[in-house]
């Protein structure tokens, strides 16, 4: 499986009541589509997996499935902190009809690396469907070595990508040196998407592509095509846009206010998280709209 191109780890919709709004749910995914992304990945950390059930996990792979009607990929994200559970969910992806699992190493009880390997040997000996190593520091509380990463990819066939949001160039040049050739380097950090794409990634997951996906889809075609000041110029605006949004304790609040300020009305988050505040969210909504000018 060869992945390359800009991926959209999608918002879940909820209602104010907390259930998904698959109605909502079923235009934005319209709205990526119509923008030129490669591949949506359902129940990541910007979509609130964490607060999904795993009934809601498996009926959403099936909703965006039937929705997207063959026209990109679908990956889902199936990580867990026990191995069996990370296992059983990748089946569940699989089932539901997943092209592939996006996958955080184990979280809340910190592994050491010969603990990582072995989960990740584990699950994908135990697995039939291509799986995404996702380097999260942010949300697991370290970082995995790119050496890590490479035994798991020369042992492993199924291990076809990785999405890198360390935002560390060093650390994303090295996973290009080591694996860049066997499988996908994709950027899952705003700011290093053109970087990635010029040593010789692959592509990006990112959580700004909910917002802008025609802009992401530009700055990967123009890397693509050697036009590097076209490239850069849009670098920029991604970044402004990423800065803008990505914000300590209200991200996914702030990707919903940025989608509805453009007419695509994404719902609220589900608790306990919250909508930005009426100061904040106008804030956002008016530093979003300066994306025009850059």
């Amino acid at each position: 499986m060869k992945l390359k191109g800009i991926f959209v780890p999608n918002v879940t919709p909820f209602t104010g009541q907390g259930h998904i709004d698959y109605d909502k749910l079923g235009s934005l995914v319209d709205f990526w589509l119509e923008s030129g992304v490669s591949g949506i990945v359902v129940n990541a950390s910007t979509g609130e997996a964490p607060l999904l059930s795993r009934e809601e996990r498996v009926e959403l792979i099936g909703y965006v499935k039937d929705r997207m009607g063959g026209k990109g990929r679908l990956v889902a994200g199936t990580g867990a902190i026990g191995t069996r559970e990370t296992i059983e969910l990748t089946r569940d992806a699989k089932e539901a009809g997943a092209e592939a699992a996006l996958v955080a190493p184990p979280f809340f009880y910190r592994p050491s690396d010969i603990e990582v390997y072995r989960h990740f040997s584990s699950l994908l000996g135990s697995v039939d469907l291509p799986v995404i190593f996702y380097n999260v520091p942010k949300f697991t509380g370290y970082g995995v070595p790119p050496r890590v990463v490479n035994r798991i990819v020369d042992e492993c066939s199924n291990l076809v990508g990785i999405k890198d949001s360390s935002g560390s160039p060093g650390n994303q040049a090295e996973n290009i040196r080591l694996f860049g050739s066997k499988i996908s380097v994709l950027s899952g950090a705003a700011d290093m998407t053109l970087p990635t794409l010029t040593m010789g990634g692959k592509g990006a997951i990112l959580a700004v592509a909910n917002a802008i996906p025609e802009t992401c889809v530009a700055l990967y075609e123009a890397a693509l095509r050697g036009d590097l000041e076209e490239a850069g110029r849009l670098q920029l605006k991604v970044s402004y846009v990423n800065k803008v949004i990505v914000r300590e304790h209200s991200q996914i609040a702030a990707v919903k206010a940025a989608l509805a300020s453009l007419g695509h009305p994404a719902g609220v988050p589900r608790r306990p998280l919250r909508p930005l505040p009426p100061g904040e969210e106008r804030q956002v909504v008016e530093e979003f709209r300066q994306r025009e000018t850059l």
